[in-house]
């Protein structure tokens, strides 16, 4: 099983970016989906997650209404569109899997996002 995530960077305060989370080697849809982040020094907390058929979603309260969370079942992917980006959403943020069956749970590596003028 591998996921890989991508299209982080550094962008201004205010800025957008998009992250992706490319899986294999797994039923894509048949996984909830889920966007952790830890910044320095702190624990890492969840950020989003959405259903296997992606009706479902939730966010903490800190990134509500700003970030979205989608998916597409077709390309394996999940998607994390994160908009008004504020410095203290900066942080290493990791993509996760986990199985309807047996709820076996995977985690990609890791993409940075930071938030700086």
């Amino acid at each position: 099983v591998q996921l890989v995530e991508s299209g982080g960077g550094l962008v201004q305060p205010g800025g957008s970016l998009r992250l992706s989370c490319a899986a294999s080697g797994l039923t894509f849809s048949r996984c909830h989906m889920r966007w952790y982040r830890q910044a320095p020094g702190k624990e890492r907390e969840l950020v989003a997650s959405i259903s296997g058929a992606g009706g479902s979603t939730n966010y903490a309260h800190s990134v509500k209404g700003r970030f979205t969370i989608s998916r597409d079942n077709a390309k394996n992917t999940v998607y994390l569109q994160m908009n008004s980006l504020k410095p203290e959403d900066t942080a290493v943020y990791y993509c996760n899997a986990i199985t309807f069956q047996f709820g076996y749970e995977y985690w990609g590596q890791g993409t940075q996002v930071t938030v700086s003028s």
